[in-house]
């Protein structure tokens, strides 16, 4: 209510498109907009091709003869508000660049889109417009509100450490696709929980967070925290740590990223904290979880390597869910690819030129010619 008149304030509902509305976060960025009408209106969503039936005035799925240029048109609408970016790898780059160019807030879900070109999406967006979906660095995020940013010490990432934190070594060289695809703490697609197995998404996550956060990459840490329930910290520089704690639930960072700044009432259920018998943390492995170095590497080296990590990275996950490669050579064949892919340039042409040669690459490499 307005104290002085006594008029009834009325919010305008954000109106929210979705790509990759089929996906494990697309489906639950609907429920967030479904259960809460007086905040969000569904604006329109590009979804693969499963059936889905949506009031919405973009619904565009693969396939569609025009799907690129409809999800560019829908993401540069004037009537649009928010872009929740949910679509599965480096398909994702161009769309978030087009709604950063048309000054849209985008909420960020697709770890790849920083990774390849974090100097360029980083430039693109305006002050705030970057909203991280990931729950480790919505962590981040949340812990970072209201502080100044020279207060930062360092970045601490948390790991599940996936299903073989604790496996024997000698033990990886039978992993299986059943295997790597039961993740101890969370519900996801085949390639993300592939990559927490190995723990490349803590490698790309790494990446993503200097570019979010603007601080170097030795002032980022990984530690494995089984429980899941710290999703990232932030040190300052008086010894202070801040964590963001909850239930494993992804519709929570979501929420937060549509609604900020403000906060949804009972988005999921109350973290107990009664209940937590104990929360571990553990330095990395690096031997058992080589990927984490290898990301930072890549990183180091600059623009494409980044992009030629990721490329090489999904070509080298599908290979090993087709049967086509075993677990423990995922990292290597990355890897290879990052020695042996001449990088072209830092501009966007020579990124994606370089997403196609690690691809390239790989299956050369492997002899193989996998689904598109």
């Amino acid at each position: 209510m307005n104290r002085r008149s006594g008029e009834r304030v009325v919010r305008r509902r954000r109106r929210v498109a979705i790509l990759g509305a089929t996906g494990s976060i697309g489906r639950q960025a609907l429920e967030v907009v479904d259960r809460y009408p007086d905040h969000f209106e569904l604006f329109g969503l590009a979804a693969g091709r499963r059936p889905v039936e949506r009031d919405a005035r973009y619904v565009i799925r693969a396939g569609d003869p025009d799907a690129e240029a409809r999800i560019e048109e829908m993401v540069t609408h004037p009537e649009c508000d928010i872009v929740l970016v949910a679509i599965a790898g480096s398909r994702a780059l161009q769309p978030t660049l087009a709604a950063l160019h048309a000054r849209k807030q985008v909420a960020l879900a697709t770890k790849e889109v920083l990774v390849m070109a974090g100097d360029l999406v980083t430039a693109a967006a305006a002050p705030g417009a970057l909203r991280p979906v990931d729950s480790e660095h919505s962590a981040i995020w949340q812990c970072l509100w209201g502080e100044a940013p020279e207060a930062v010490s360092r970045l601490v990432l948390t790991a599940s450490g996936g299903p073989f934190w604790r496996r024997e070594l000698n033990d990886l060289s039978s992993v299986t696709v059943a295997d790597a695809l039961n993740h101890p703490r969370w519900s996801m697609g085949p390639k993300i929980t592939v990559d927490s197995a190995t723990l490349m998404n803590k490698g790309l996550e790494l990446i993503e967070a200097h570019h979010l956060y603007r601080l170097s990459l030795d002032r980022i840490d990984v530690v494995v925290h089984p429980q899941s329930v710290v999703h990232s910290m932030v040190e300052f520089v008086d010894g202070a740590i801040k964590a963001q704690l909850g239930n494993p639930d992804m519709r929570l960072p979501i929420a937060v990223a549509l609604a900020y700044p403000e906060r949804l009432a009972g988005v999921v259920p109350e973290t107990r904290l009664e209940q937590m018998a104990q929360l571990d943390f553990h330095p990395l492995d690096q031997q058992r979880f080589p990927a984490v170095a290898v990301a930072r590497a890549a990183a180091r080296a600059g623009t494409p390597y980044p992009a030629i990590l990721n490329a090489a990275n999904e070509v080298a996950v599908e290979a090993f869910l087709e049967g086509a490669l075993r677990f423990v050579e995922i990292v290597p064949v990355v890897q290879a690819a990052l020695e042996g892919v001449a990088p072209p340039g830092s501009d966007l042409d020579s990124i994606l030129t370089a997403d196609n040669a690690a691809r390239e690459y790989v299956r050369s490499r492997l002899g193989i010619n996998l689904k598109a």
